[in-house]
């Protein structure tokens, strides 16, 4: 079987690689492909909610076994089409899917549907490093941190997304983030049942669809 996901910029996709590595490794020994790639070119976000449900259709019309994935962050809001929510996000893709296929003549039905996913990062990537508390301790190299930021950590909002949180930790600690570099040495140093208990609200539906596989 083989799955494609696409996320949106190359630190979500360095990040996935590194903290699903053992459950990659699995489903593969299993005969499951699971491959990330960054949205297609422009606007990270706006390729995702656009470019990629058009992938997907090609991808399913040419291979009705292949699954593919769209996971952008929720932030912004209202970015493309009016979207505050994932549930309103999710809807607008599958929208885009339904509009791909029928461009191409090809009707949608049940099955098709079944092949195209739809999950987040909510609010962005960065929820995950806010879950990862002690290998982000490690990372800024302080034994504590000034938790100033919701629990859940899906729990901010669209005014205060994790990313801002994470590199307000960072410049505290005389540091600049960098997402391709510090979110896959954090979450690489994680424990993915960990991070997905933490963030129950998105992230782990997308850990258990992987996991299910």
């Amino acid at each position: 079987m083989r799955v494609v996901v696409y996320v949106e910029g190359p630190s979500d996709r360095a990040a996935m690689l590194a903290l699903l590595d053992p459950l990659l490794k699995q489903k593969r020994q299993g005969g499951v492909s699971i491959d990330f790639f960054e949205s297609p070119e422009g606007d990270k976000k706006a390729s995702v909610l656009t470019k990629v449900p058009k992938r997907a259709a090609a991808i399913i019309r040419n291979d009705p076994s292949a699954l593919v994935v769209a996971m952008p962050d929720l932030y912004p809001k209202n970015k493309v089409f009016r979207h505050e929510t994932f549930e309103e996000m999710k809807a607008g893709l599958l929208k885009n899917f339904d509009d791909a296929l029928q461009s191409k003549g090809r009707k949608t039905d049940a099955w098709l549907r079944e092949r195209f996913k739809v999950f987040c990062f909510k609010y962005d990537l960065e929820a995950l490093i806010l879950a990862a508390e002690e290998a982000l301790k490690d990372r800024l190299g302080v034994t504590a941190l000034a938790r100033r930021w919701r629990v859940p950590v899906e729990d901010q909002n669209h005014d205060c997304p994790p990313k801002r949180i994470v590199q307000e930790l960072f410049e505290k600690c005389g540091k600049r983030y960098q997402g391709t570099v510090d979110a896959p040495l954090i979450l690489g140093a994680s424990r993915y049942q960990e991070i997905a208990d933490r963030c129950p609200q998105c992230f782990k539906p997308f850990v258990q669809f992987l996991a299910g596989l």
